[in-house]
């Protein structure tokens, strides 16, 4: 709501600006997106090392987090 109010107020101000950031927010989040595909990844891998190096202790008893 707050990035909504802030538009308004850029549109207020400087309606072209307004309108090129209108446009070229989507093709900006397109851009991001395998990026953000390749940390979620990377995120998930990281977490299934740490519960294959965790295990051992896991399996002897140790407490869950």
């Amino acid at each position: 709501m707050l990035s909504f109010i802030l538009w308004l107020g850029l549109l207020f101000l400087c309606w072209p600006l307004a309108l090129l950031a209108l446009v070229l927010y989507p093709l900006l989040w397109l851009i991001t997106l395998p990026f953000r595909l390749i940390g979620i990844g990377v995120e998930g891998l990281f977490e299934l090392l740490r519960a294959i190096v965790m295990l051992p202790a896991r399996i002897l008893g140790g407490s869950p987090r």
